[in-house]
């Protein structure tokens, strides 16, 4: 986004910079839990605020992450949305079936929640696996009842494939364990280091999702074209949050998709939303007013 726009929409929705970090224990008041069962009998979890006749969005979380992690989203967009979070299966507050960690079962979870809701076509805000769990709900139901997308920090499939990761040198012993790998990730996360009760409350929820089930989400079985396939089957508005890694593949979404917006936050962490919270939803809402709901 150009310098001076930026500066428009963030006097413009500024109203929306975020409220500090959930605290560790609560929901705060007004964000309510509620549950559905899945098609295949999973009770899976959500959380909501806002007025429920209101335009709705509908926030997934990243690999093993809670729904609330989207917090600093669900109390300020509640100010004028309906807004729902979701808990994937093995994740958050949801059950931890036996099987269904692949993309076409998680896909079809999240048209089942879509569905559950209710609702006139809603916005879908993806994050990191979320992205590709919202994809895959579009092969498994089409877009129906989508209104837009916001697909932040993943791979979408276009061109160019990321450049591949440099893992870190290895430290001296013995492998970490599943704990502290998810440790460290979740602190690699950010680039703004949040406080040390949140690190560990979040620490807490990854390890929801067993270990088996957290390396098969990383496994989806399909080609990168399945990614690319869904976003440009769909015709309906898309912004594309993104940190540099994912530039030539934004520039090129943008080219070649109608309707297609790119915001590139520079100077953050994979959390971005988490990281600059009042510029994300300044970004977001300014896209929602210019290309959802005029």
């Amino acid at each position: 986004m150009r310098p001076l726009l930026f500066l428009a929409t963030s006097l413009l929705f500024g109203l929306l910079a975020s409220p500090s970090l959930a605290q560790p224990s609560t929901l705060p008041r007004g964000v309510v839990d509620h549950f559905f069962l899945s098609s295949d009998g999973v009770r899976l979890h959500y959380i909501e605020a806002g007025p429920p006749d209101a335009h709705t969005l509908v926030f997934v979380p990243g690999w093993t992450m809670p729904a609330w992690i989207w917090m600093p989203q669900i109390q300020a967009f509640a100010r004028r949305y309906h807004v729902v979070a979701f808990d994937p299966r093995g994740q958050g507050d949801s059950a931890v079936p036996a099987s269904g960690y692949e993309p076409v079962r998680r896909g079809r979870d999240v048209a089942e929640l879509i569905s559950h809701l209710d609702s006139q076509p809603v916005v879908v805000i993806g994050w990191s696996l979320g992205v590709l769990d919202t994809l895959a709900a579009i092969h498994v139901a089409g877009d129906r009842l989508l209104a837009g997308l916001v697909l932040v920090d993943n791979s979408v499939g276009e061109e160019p494939p990321p450049p591949p990761y440099r893992p870190a040198r290895p430290r001296a012993g013995p492998p970490p364990s599943h704990a502290e790998a998810m440790k460290r990730f979740i602190r690699g996360m950010f680039h703004r280091t949040p406080p040390p009760a949140y690190l560990e409350r979040l620490t807490q929820a990854s390890l929801h999702t067993p270990e088996a089930a957290s390396r098969s989400l990383l496994a989806y079985p399909v080609p990168r074209s399945y990614w690319k396939e869904a976003v440009y089957t769909t015709k309906v508005p898309v912004l594309y949050v993104i940190r540099p890694r994912w530039v030539a593949q934004g520039e090129n979404l943008v080219r070649n998709r109608p309707n297609t917006e790119m915001d590139v936050f520079n100077d953050a962490g994979h959390a971005l939303f988490v990281d600059e919270p009042a510029r994300f939803n300044s970004v977001t809402e300014a896209f929602l007013r210019k290309h959802v709901w005029p």
